[in-house]
């Protein structure tokens, strides 16, 4: 597979199918590991409000040298902002912490179905489209009901991200946003670096492949078509995450790790209870 592989949106837009996640890094390294990320060669770089890093991911963009054009942004509009005046302010802010002009990519992070605002703030995303201020916009952690009331206002998100791994793979809610164009995107692809890691059938293609079982993972999730963006802190992970391009998998041995899915694999909240 070529490195830094693009998959179109429905907009017309395309995105890098590997990027770089800095859920869980601290605001005092977020631009010293998104550095090196970039220097490594990744263009795709997923944060969002409540990460509380966006202004170090913003640093290390502004110090890259990187034409802006060249690189893809993704950020999320946090859930005490849901709302349309609240989301069209709280673009401005986070387009202010990262230091940019637009976004290519802005999600509402959880849908919160009980707070039934969801969809307010969704027209204030068309707008914020419109404007330029995010060139694509999508939706994060969508129940199926919610992704098609979204779906039934005629504007189509352009991505949907959820958790999605080997032992969690979220297979009824791909073939939804399949079915409308939505590209998936997968959060915690390595399963948090638990049990999925560890599972024997992943070691075994590994150690075929000369590859790690987090390589095997990523080139799981690439075959598949997901967007996905495994989060390091570590120069050598992050270097190990981006050499998974390089692995590539049998039809076989996709099979054999689609099938690891459990129904209890779930390790996140379910955005059906989500609403805090």
């Amino acid at each position: 597979m070529p490195r830094n592989q693009t998959l179109q949106l429905n907009d017309g837009n395309t995105i890098p199918q590997l990027g770089f996640g800095v859920w869980q890094v601290d605001a005092d390294v977020a631009e010293d590991v998104v550095s090196q990320a970039l220097k490594i060669g990744y263009r795709h770089i997923d944060t969002a409000k409540i990460y509380g890093n966006e202004e170090g991911v913003g640093r290390a963009i502004a110090n890259s040298g990187i034409p802006r054009e060249e690189l893809f942004i993704t950020t999320k509009l946090w859930n005490d902002d849901q709302g349309y005046e609240s989301t069209l302010e709280a673009m401005d802010k986070s387009l202010e912490r990262l230091g940019l002009d637009y976004v290519d990519l802005y999600l509402i992070h959880w849908s919160q179905p009980e707070n039934g605002k969801y969809l307010d703030t969704w027209k204030a995303f068309q707008e914020i489209k419109a404007s330029g201020k995010a060139r694509s916009i999508g939706v994060s952690n969508f129940t199926e009901k919610a992704l098609q009331d979204v779906l039934d206002t005629g504007t189509v998100p352009a991505a949907h991200q959820i958790e999605l791994h080997p032992y969690f793979n979220q297979q009824r809610m791909r073939d939804m946003d399949a079915q409308h164009d939505i590209v998936t995107e997968a959060w915690s692809p390595l399963g948090q670096g638990k049990a999925d890691l560890q599972d024997e059938t992943i070691g075994r293609i590994a150690e075929a492949h000369g590859a790690t079982p987090a390589q095997v993972i990523i080139a799981w999730h690439l075959a598949i078509g997901n967007v996905v963006f495994p989060k390091s802190v570590t120069p050598e992970r992050i270097q190990e995450n981006w050499d998974a391009q390089d692995v590539t998998l049998s039809p076989e041995e996709i099979e054999q790790i689609t099938g690891l899915t459990r129904d209890d694999g779930r390790i996140g909240p379910d955005p059906a209870d989500f609403n805090d």
